[in-house]
């Protein structure tokens, strides 16, 4: 281990200089120590929790109440049941898509986390604006699938990376919790959308929750910063896990990256490519059981209550899921808890073919609950576990890279879905649904973290030094 004096540097909002020391352990791998987060931002890093979980709220409605509007959206533009399931499938394309560009300007410096979430808030507006007023199907998929897709894709991105690089220490309860906002969050759009929004009011309707969703992320843009390179809470020996209790708990289940590894390096260790398989095939699941349970109850004979109550449950078990995984993560470790979310997820699939066989309303509820929790509780999981496996000074690039896999799932699940409902029926897409989730668990359990041996946890325990004043 090397610890060497650096110069020091000051937060924008006019913080004090101060010292910081950063210290190499014995793989290479350096951690900038001594700054806490209020010398940096000027308050609590906890507030890089907060503004990302608000502003994930806000862009949900995009793609977990969209289903609960399709119907008048086809009524009122005279597009078919083909025309929405494509629409959003696009969006789901370009939300996934712009992951890893966006990534790779923000770690060249060309793109500020502050400027991606004001182009963000920007184009979401658009994209709504394009749902309301265009019934051409093209310029709708434009105006929505492209443009829409791109800015909550650089707010999710944004917001999601931002909590990875704030606490590299004990990242998957606080991931999980900023990610689940961007499933519950919809829930009042996808009451609005089943009992307040027809052909007579859906454009003054879409024209307010586009300006909802630009104010909103606009204002939390304002205090978005990214922390400096290699940055480690001051208060927590990276090299010993020294100090802060539970963080050291959690540290021991999901140890710290062997090093920071660019994108190359990682698709090279080959976990990156299985991650991303993984999250094709979990993510084309969860997109199909987004874009059909609605349908799929109305169907079945199912009332217009259980079917938008089946949504308002998958979104708010996906969204709290989501955070609880987080939180059970860092005492279980990643990569067992992942397996069990994708297991859980292929079982609830077989789960609405049974419910919906028997024509039970309670049943459909029940495994509209399990598809819900794991639909959307792999998602921080992948987020967690990428940077846990490749460090934080790429992350933005290499979970951009992991989460393109979902721009594949867009097409299989949401449109390519309709194609096999059309030919098999409702019961033959959930059990292939079903089939797929299984398969996707059984790459999960082939991950492991590169670089470091089974059961390794730290590579050092000498004492961090403590940091002095540079010159």
């Amino acid at each position: 281990m090397t610890a060497d004096p650096l110069a020091t540097n000051s937060s924008s909002t006019g913080a004090a200089h101060r010292p910081y020391r950063e210290v190499t352990d014995t793989r290479g791998r350096v951690y900038r120590v001594g700054e806490t987060d209020r010398d940096i931002l000027g308050h609590s890093r906890r507030l890089m929790i907060y503004l990302p979980w608000i502003a994930m709220m806000a862009i949900s409605v995009f793609e977990y109440a969209y289903g609960s509007a399709e119907d008048t959206l086809s009524h009122a533009h005279g597009w078919t049941q083909s025309n929405t399931f494509w629409i959003l499938s696009v969006w789901v394309f370009f939300q996934a898509g712009i992951a890893f560009p966006a990534g790779w300007l923000r770690e060249k410096g060309v793109l500020t986390a502050r400027r991606a979430m004001y182009a963000g808030s920007g184009m979401c507006l658009i994209g709504f604006l394009a749902l309301s007023h265009l019934d051409d199907v093209l310029a709708a998929i434009l105006g929505f699938g492209v443009v829409g897709g791109i800015g909550a894709g650089l707010v999710y991105a944004t917001c999601i990376n931002m909590v990875g690089k704030w606490f590299p220490e004990r990242r998957g309860a606080r991931t999980g919790f900023v990610n689940g906002g961007f499933a519950y969050g919809s829930l009042p759009f996808i009451f609005i959308f089943n009992y307040g929004f027809d052909t007579a009011n859906y454009h003054r309707v879409l024209d307010l929750i586009g300006c909802y969703i630009m104010v909103v992320v606009f204002g939390c843009a304002f205090f978005f910063k990214d922390p400096p390179k290699n940055w480690w809470p001051a208060d927590l020996d990276p090299l010993t896990f020294a100090g802060d209790r539970k963080n050291a708990a959690a540290l021991a289940k999901n140890p710290p990256a062997v090093r920071q590894y660019t994108p190359k390096e990682a698709i090279r260790t080959g976990m990156l490519p299985l991650m991303w398989l993984s999250i094709v095939m979990t993510a084309g699941v969860s997109i199909f059981g987004i874009s059909f349970q609605v349908d799929f109850a109305k169907e079945v004979g199912f009332g217009p209550l259980v079917a938008a109550s089946s949504m308002g449950v998958m979104a708010v078990v996906n969204g709290v899921g989501r955070g609880v995984v987080g939180w059970l993560s860092d005492r279980w470790g990643r990569k067992p808890t992942l397996v069990f979310v994708i297991v859980v997820l292929g079982l609830a699939q077989f789960g609405v073919i049974w419910a919906g066989d028997v024509r039970s309303e309670w049943l459909f509820l029940f495994f509209a609950f399990l598809s819900g929790f794991g639909g959307g509780a792999f998602y921080p999981l992948f987020a967690a576990l990428t940077p846990d496996y490749f460090g934080e000074n790429y992350n933005a690039t290499n979970y951009g890279l992991a989460y393109s896999g979902k721009l594949v799932s867009g097409l299989f699940g949401g449109g390519l879905g309709s194609m096999v409902v059309g030919a098999w029926g409702y019961n033959g897409a959930y059990a292939l649904a079903g089939g797929v989730s299984m398969a996707a668990a059984g790459i999960a359990l082939l991950l492991r973290q590169p670089g470091r041996s089974s059961g390794e946890i730290t590579s050092t325990t000498q004492p961090l030094p403590q940091p002095r004043p540079a010159g």
